[in-house]
């Protein structure tokens, strides 16, 4: 799908739906992923993330209020770490829920610890792309040949997990020679 300039509204209207419902616990309510990268093609699908203190205190807390969002809780609770960093897959633990054929849109939430890589990689992902606005074509191409190739979701973030991890190499870069922060 083509860049949707709608896609920064309704994330932001969603940001401020999530911080009333979701209540001080929420530390941070941020749009990443490709949606929130201006003139990035990409699903109608928005990415949001909620830093938190704690992920089952968390998690326990958020059930009511993203439900009646209409979101619903997956298994899926470990984000893929970037091959090579030899990190601790135990600091990348995540709760992620889901909202789909919903009025307001199609919504992946991840909850992430606040400070944690998982966290920071899905913030230094979206803001290199936006000071690097000549490499999202390119990103964008990758992804739309992805998705016309394989139609399986798992098959799908196999292959592009090591592409993001070659992306998040030269970001990283990018972040300590300007000192990035998220």
């Amino acid at each position: 799908m083509v860049a949707d300039p709608a896609w920064a509204r309704r994330a932001a209207d969603l940001a401020a739906q999530l911080v009333a419902r979701l209540g001080p616990a929420a530390l941070r309510v941020e749009h990443i992923g490709s949606t929130s990268i201006p003139a990035m093609s990409a699903k109608d699908l928005l990415d949001m993330q909620v830093s938190v203190a704690d992920l089952d205190a968390a998690a326990a807390s958020f059930a009511g209020p993203l439900s009646d969002l209409g979101f619903e809780e997956h298994p899926y609770r470990q984000d893929h770490v970037p091959a090579g960093s030899g990190d601790d897959p135990g600091r990348w633990v995540k709760r992620f829920f889901s909202r789909r054929a919903h009025r307001d849109g199609d919504v992946n939430l991840h909850v992430r610890l606040a400070g944690s890589p998982n966290e920071r990689l899905a913030l230094l992902f979206r803001d290199w792309f936006r000071a690097h606005p000549l490499a999202v074509p390119a990103y964008a191409q990758f992804k739309q040949m992805l998705a016309e190739a394989v139609t399986d979701g798992g098959v799908y973030a196999e292959v592009k997990d090591p592409v993001v991890d070659l992306i998040i190499v030269t970001a990283e870069e990018w972040a300590a020679t300007t000192g990035w922060r998220p």
